[in-house]
């Protein structure tokens, strides 16, 4: 895999999985042909995580050479990313307890030595399990994971390993090209039978040894009877959504975060007229390869903006960013809509200072998530129905006239 941060880089890959989207998709998506060959998926997360490249622009490209009944598996994939986000949305809470959760098992690893050993040898890759090391070492080396290999690796850390799921999280985030708060956190929880009350994922070694073509057969080393996990706390309520933003008229400055890096397709009513940059929010090491996508995502945005818009882009700290409005002689900043997670947590800051200087912090929703998002309510078949709609309403679908 070729993982340049760039929106060439990820329509080109786009482009080359196309003929596969289709049945041979829905036939192989399970295969982990290893880390040479990842033909039989696209790996387009790591660009529809930052939308470098846009889901709608996906589904579009698909359709224009699949039907949907063909093409209906990929587009699903596509739309679990969305389920999760939007299932966030509606429950902001939970990230704040996972994050609390985390930060306390980190604590416990300094005064537990026991706990420490165990977490550095499944970390390091030295668990003695060939296919849980290996995934590891893929991880920390590349930054990416199969998503078969995903839950194998999460059911084997937490079932077979006994290891918090909560700590699994946090080393997946801090490693993964495409790690995003939602789709991390609540696969993670789904794994350990927490989304779904229950209901787990467990990782059994002739599942495994069918999907990698018997590179791996962990026979006798897995727990494969365990219960699942369960939780004191409560299931929290959803919260409905706030009415989607906009922009309609004035001038403005434009604010790029990782959340959203296609701003050539925002729906921007005001003339231009700066653009800040907020820095990286990666919290993996500064060299490895997800730091690097990062920032190497960011910088190609940047670029793309001023060419756009014909203005220089500056890169502005989040708490700098109201002097830094207020020194363009503006009042409204315009970003893409940033959902729960350590951007949102900043922007919800930058919000409330900007409001108390008479400006404001306007985050634009996708047409997308805004369709989709309500429907995250409980598990992902009620969003699942809504996809030929939503896909309709779009006019994503050449085979179906948009709906007005």
């Amino acid at each position: 895999m070729d993982w340049t941060p760039t929106r060439a880089a990820g329509l080109a890959r786009l482009a080359q999985f196309l003929p596969a989207a289709g049945p041979a998709y829905a036939e192989r998506r399970n295969l982990d042909l290893g880390p040479q060959d990842r033909s039989n998926i696209s790996a387009l997360s790591p660009w529809l995580r930052r939308r470098l490249i846009t889901e709608d622009e996906v589904v579009a490209a698909v359709l224009a050479r699949h039907s949907y009944a063909q093409a209906e598996k990929f587009i699903q994939e596509v739309a679990w990313r969305t389920y999760w986000k939007g299932w966030l949305e509606l429950r902001p809470q939970l990230l704040v307890r996972f994050n609390a959760e985390r930060i306390a098992l980190k604590a416990e690893l300094e005064g537990d030595s026991h706990l420490a050993r165990r977490f550095a040898r499944a970390t390091s890759g030295e668990t003695g399990i060939a296919c849980f090391d290996a995934w590891a070492e893929e991880l920390r080396d590349k930054g990416w994971l199969h998503n078969h290999a995903r839950m194998w690796f999460a059911s084997i850390w937490i079932f077979t390993l006994r290891l918090p799921w909560q700590l699994g999280a946090d080393f997946f985030y801090k490693h993964l090209l495409d790690a995003d708060p939602a789709s991390n956190t609540l696969s993670w929880r789904w794994v350990a039978g927490l989304h779904t009350q229950g209901k787990h994922y467990l990782a059994r070694a002739e599942n495994i040894a069918r999907n990698t073509g018997g590179r791996f057969a962990p026979h006798g080393q897995l727990d494969e009877a365990a219960a699942p996990l369960t939780e004191a706390a409560p299931p929290l309520p959803v919260t409905p959504l706030a009415s989607a933003q906009r922009h309609d008229h004035g001038p403005c400055a434009l604010l790029l975060t990782e959340e959203d890096l296609h701003p050539e397709s925002w729906e921007i009513g005001g003339e231009v007229k700066a653009i800040a940059v907020l820095p990286s929010a990666s919290v993996a090491q500064p060299d490895s390869p997800a730091a690097l996508f990062s920032q190497g995502a960011l910088d190609d945005a940047a670029a793309r903006a001023q060419a756009h818009f014909g203005i220089p882009a500056s890169v502005v700290e989040a708490d700098r960013l109201p002097g830094w409005l207020h020194g363009q002689g503006l009042t409204t900043l315009i970003t893409a809509e940033a959902p729960v997670g350590l951007i949102g947590w900043q922007l919800a800051e930058v919000a409330r200072r900007l409001a108390s200087d008479g400006a404001a912090l306007l985050q634009l929703r996708r047409e997308w998530d805004d369709l989709l998002w309500p429907h995250a309510t409980a598990g992902f078949f009620k969003l699942k129905t809504r996809l030929p709609t939503t896909i309709a309403r779009l006019g994503l679908d050449p085979a179906t006239p948009r709906l007005l």
